[in-house]
């Protein structure tokens, strides 16, 4: 059966971009839908699709909505586009060619929580991207779909596009918040959680892009339609970012439950120069790395975690290849420094446990490492790992297991690597 894409349908139309263009092809139908419902059949649809959390945790979305105060008078719908998981790319591809899209799933969500304002929090280096939906905001102002009285409901809605502060953190949801408040985006202690006391002290919903962009189709084509698409529990479509060493790198949509070999070997046309894979990243680095015998897995919710040893899980759907000519002693060593240097550095585990590896891996790479160096990172991940839940956000989990993944399942390279720099120290950048 031909798979129809709905999320990227309108990428490569000419002028996607535009309000007309959107329209003309069924852009704000759902919209105008969902306004002639109440709130609360909104989010009952959305809790019958199945629609789970894109941004990578997987959270059930409808379910999430109701986390929020009854009795509540103020409500704000913050709108994650910070995407600094290394490998993901996938909202950046709809707010560049579809703002309208990641517009009308907002204003629907906003309407379902009976949200008064929206934040479009978009990563500091996405500046073209910023442009294009502060276009389409001022699009959708001017024809009504936003402001006062939106197509006659008595729904009133304001949206700022904000730029955020250039920092992995500011993807965490109460970093997130914290930014927009015009604070170091440092996370918060939870509980409260946003639901009950978010931006500015008000009850507050943070949804990633692609996870608004499905609420547009669950309206306009129902739930049952949805739930059609992927598995039970992983319902309906999903982006798949894929780099690398691939022949083809791209955006690619797909049901939840694609085999990663689809993704590789169909979608992104296999591994150039005809090489075999060492290593993938499945989901974003925060996952962990695969190697070329554990590749026979579905990319979905429910399956992931219990059959990959070591890996935290799809997370955001981002593959990245590594073929047969990569330096795992490399990949070691950029991992630990993405995660020092974005570590906050509230919580003691995150801040010392990443910047020890970051030198340990430092000194490695000029030459210097030792057996024992493995041993002592090993170790030390596992007790990151074991720390879960006694730190303020998931950055020492999502730093630990790539890291005790590539240990763990390179280890004689990495020691075969650590030899040959003894004898010629690499250059470390």
């Amino acid at each position: 059966m031909t798979f129809e894409s709905v999320l990227t349908r309108n990428v490569g139309i000419d002028g996607s971009c535009r309000l007309e263009v959107y329209r003309r092809r069924g852009g704000y139908r759902a919209l105008e839908k969902a306004l002639k419902s109440s709130p609360a059949e909104i989010v009952e649809q959305v809790i019958a699709s199945g629609l789970r959390g894109r941004g990578g945790a997987g959270f059930p979305t409808g379910r999430k909505w109701t986390f929020l105060p009854p009795d509540r008078s103020r409500t704000y719908l913050c709108v994650n586009a910070d995407e600094s998981e290394p490998g993901t790319f996938c909202n950046r591809v709809q707010m560049e060619h579809d703002p309208h899209q990641v517009l009308e799933g907002t204003i629907i969500s906003a309407y379902a929580i009976r949200a008064q304002a929206a934040y479009v929090y978009i990563r500091y280096e996405f500046a073209a991207q910023q442009k294009i939906m502060q276009r389409a905001v001022d699009e959708a102002y001017a024809a009504g779909l936003l402001g006062r009285n939106i197509l006659g409901s008595g729904y009133d809605l304001d949206i700022t596009v904000y730029s955020g502060a250039g920092a992995y953190i500011c993807g965490e949801e109460t970093g997130l918040l914290e930014s927009i408040e015009g604070r170091r985006p440092w996370p918060r202690p939870k509980p409260p959680y946003p639901a009950v006391k978010g931006l500015f002290g008000k009850p507050t919903i943070i949804n990633n892009v692609e996870t608004l962009a499905c609420v547009v189709h669950i309206i306009d084509r129902g739930p049952d339609w949805f739930r059609s698409i992927g598995t039970p529990q992983s319902t309906g479509p999903k982006l798949f970012c894929v780099s690398g060493h691939v022949n083809r790198p791209g955006c690619y949509e797909r049901p939840l439950g694609v085999t990663l070999k689809e993704i590789i070997y169909e979608l992104a046309d296999g591994v150039r120069g005809g090489r075999r894979i060492k290593a993938v990243v499945p989901g974003g680095i925060s996952t962990g790395v695969l190697t070329a015998d554990e590749l026979d897995v579905t990319m979905d919710f429910e399956s992931f975690a219990p059959v990959l040893n070591g890996c935290l899980g799809l997370g955001t759907a981002a593959v990245i290849v590594m073929d047969e000519t990569t330096d795992m002693l490399r990949v070691l060593h950029n991992t630990a420094r993405f995660f020092a240097h974005e570590s906050c550095g509230q919580c003691t585990q995150c801040r010392e446990g990443t910047g020890w590896i970051y030198k340990m891996t430092t000194r490695m790479l000029a030459g210097g490492g030792r057996e024992e160096d493995l041993d002592i990172i090993d170790e030390l991940t596992d007790r990151m790992g074991m720390m879960s839940g006694q730190s303020i956000c998931g950055l020492p989990d999502g730093a630990a297991f790539p890291l005790r993944c590539i240990v763990r399942k390179f280890r004689d390279e990495l020691i075969e690597r650590m030899t040959e720099r003894k004898r010629t120290p690499a250059t470390v950048v």
